[in-house]
């Protein structure tokens, strides 16, 4: 799961950096793993500044300075096809044709058949083991195929279009072509999540500023408005010149992924057309219902609701509310640790779970609780939590999960390793309280979650919801391809417990300089690792690209 932004301001005299800055520290719960930054400046020439880190510590004043340009794209990452190495942290780049950066979020389920095609027939080289720049090559080569000195609007349609025919999986992307403009495009099914906003131009005139973004937050604290989500299976294009837009590829079914609802978008985002708040709401009352029918079937009773923070909170109050419950804030969350979800590695959540929740003896000691959280996926998370309840006087501790039970992997772009380590794997509900620790799990059900989301767009038929069924939208995965994404994942977890080691062109020329030495800046330090340098890191590939 990432976070993508592009902007393009309407005077180019004014530098989007700052903003981009801004607007990914807003996108910063999508990804928490790196981050980075492309603009581009006068006579198109890119800049950039890319690392593994938090948007706070990547961007300091310096760094955006440098950062020339009225237009850009910026991303945070967390890793799930690639591994954690800074060398794959995007926006990607390629000097031919053009110059084009892309930033994506997503998964593509057939990399090995792109890779063969990129290696025998389109003779690109693609450096690292990341799928984004795997389909940055992808749109590279179709635009190589016009042949053209300069190509215009209807060429990137072709080429997104082509595009399209030829991957599979998730994605939502946001291109910037050295001096033309943004491109932004979405998979036929929709299943991650892409919109755009604009507002008058900055600087007055008649002119108007451009806003993609994975979530409409950055347009509402950037003064974008008519925020409208990108079509899936449209491309998008915005120049100065104005806003084309088209649908390039063939119906579909859209299914936008349901996970996004229950746990990754920001509750103040609207995806879709549904308000991420008020599905959590509806998830809550429903969840109340569930909760009702299986506590009177087990005879037991619950003497308060309490959510685990920060993303069960709204459907854990709608919940306490219907039941006519106490509602209390029983944990206490240190919000300068990042969320343990998407913390690479089992070994890191778990340590991270208790210096990031205290539970206070007060609101548990004594009392059968009904913990509410927004799903269980390892269960890593849900077992301390229980221990820690327990450790503080609760007499049974129940658990609430907003989402079913989740026994299946996830291939478009959400990191659930290994089926194995899913808690829910194989297992019966009973089963997975044993596993946790708890007297008793609920879970919402399905048709319950689906419900909770569509009333609020009847146009969405479908979900992506095969983490828990199974069934999975863009057709083309098989075993073979599980064993093979759950190896990769797995190889990935074990270099970060090792300590990580040399990216793709890490150790060469300037993308070894520790980013510690006095008076060096970090875009030096790690901005010049990546595929876009080669062996000699202190110039670009690219006469019009700079690592200033």
């Amino acid at each position: 799961m990432c976070g993508i932004l592009g902007l393009l301001l309407h005077d180019p005299s004014i530098d989007a950096a700052s903003e981009i800055c801004e607007g990914l520290a807003l996108l910063q719960h999508r990804g928490q793993d790196a981050c980075g930054i492309v603009t581009c400046g006068p006579k198109g020439r890119f800049y950039q500044c890319k690392a593994n880190g938090m948007v706070r510590d990547v961007f300091d004043a310096s760094a955006i300075a440098r950062l020339s340009g009225g237009m850009g794209v910026g991303h945070v990452r967390y890793p799930t096809a690639g591994s954690s190495n800074h060398a794959e942290a995007q926006p990607f780049y390629v000097n031919s044709p053009y110059g084009i950066v892309m930033a994506h979020n997503g998964n593509l389920i057939n990399t090995a058949n792109l890779l063969h095609m990129m290696d025998a027939v389109a003779h690109r080289h693609i450096n690292t083991t990341s799928d984004s720049e795997l389909l940055l090559n992808i749109f590279a080569d179709n635009l190589q195929k016009t042949g053209k000195f300069r190509i215009n609007e209807e060429d990137i349609f072709t080429a997104v279009g082509g595009l399209m025919q030829q991957v599979k999986g998730a994605y939502a992307c946001v291109a910037m072509l050295a001096g033309f403009g943004i491109i932004a495009f979405r998979d036929p099914n929709g299943i991650r999540p892409l919109g755009m906003g604009w507002r008058k131009a900055l600087g007055g005139g008649a002119g108007k500023d451009w806003l993609f973004a994975s979530e409409s937050v950055v347009a509402d604290a950037s003064g974008f408005g008519d925020w409208e989500d990108v079509r899936p299976g449209e491309a998008i294009i915005i120049t100065r010149n104005g806003v084309t837009r088209r649908q390039v590829s063939a119906p579909a079914t859209f299914a936008p992924d349901i996970f996004e609802y229950v746990y990754f978008a920001r509750p103040d985002s609207v995806l879709d057309g549904v308000s991420v708040y008020r599905s959590r709401m509806a998830m809550g009352d429903a969840l109340a219902d569930e909760v009702k029918r299986v506590l009177d079937e087990h005879k037991l009773s619950v003497d308060v609701v309490i959510p685990v923070p920060d993303t069960s909170r709204v459907a854990a109050l709608n919940l306490a509310q219907k039941l006519q419950l106490p509602y209390r804030e029983g944990f206490i969350k240190n919000r300068y640790v990042g969320r343990t979800f998407i913390m690479p590695g089992q070994q890191m959540r778990r340590k991270n779970v208790r210096k990031k929740l205290n539970a206070m003896a007060l609101e548990f000691s004594g009392k059968n609780v009904l913990i509410v959280d927004d799903s269980i996926v390892r269960g890593t998370t849900s077992k301390e939590i229980i221990q820690m309840a327990k450790d503080v006087g609760a007499k049974k501790v129940i658990v609430a999960s907003c989402a079913p039970p989740i026994r299946h992997v996830n291939v478009y772009g959400i990191d659930m390793p290994s089926r194995v380590e899913l808690v829910a794997h194989n297992r019966t509900p009973e089963e997975i309280a044993e596993a946790i620790g708890a007297d008793l799990v609920i879970f919402q059900t399905l048709p319950d979650l689906v419900a909770s989301v569509r009333q609020f767009n009847p146009a969405l038929e479908a979900f992506d919801c095969s983490v828990f069924t199974g069934e999975y939208v863009t057709g083309g995965v098989d075993e073979a391809y599980f064993n093979s994404l759950e190896d990769l994942r797995s190889d990935n977890m074990k270099r970060q417990a090792e300590g990580g080691g040399l990216g793709a062109l890490e150790g060469k020329g300037g993308g070894a300089v520790k980013h510690d030495q006095p008076g060096e800046s970090k875009e030096m330090a790690m901005g010049c690792s990546g595929p876009m340098n080669g062996a000699d890191s202190t110039v670009g590939l690219h006469n019009s690209f700079s690592l200033s």
